[in-house]
């Protein structure tokens, strides 16, 4: 069983949260192009590696992002989201 810690309520199985993306500004959709809204909205990077992403433990729906390695299949931290970087 995978366990994710959440930054709330500790090590907890997988299966009682909800992935919702990865972590990226978007840009002001009232200046933005559209070339670079359907780029927001339909690219990702799919490159492995480190990727910050959006998690929700669902039972607390408590929202927090967590740096997952893709490559190798690890969570390297979980944390709560503090602002923009």
């Amino acid at each position: 069983m995978k366990i994710l810690n959440c930054p709330l309520n500790g090590p907890r199985p997988v299966s009682e949260f909800f992935y919702w993306g990865e972590v990226r500004p978007m840009p002001n959709p009232a200046t933005a192009s559209d070339e670079v809204w359907a780029d927001y909205v339909f690219n990702r990077n799919g490159a492995p590696g480190v990727k910050k992403e959006w998690w929700c433990h669902t039972p607390s729906n408590t929202w927090f992002i967590a740096e997952r390695d893709t490559e190798k299949d690890v969570v390297v931290r979980t944390y709560f989201y503090e602002g923009e970087d």
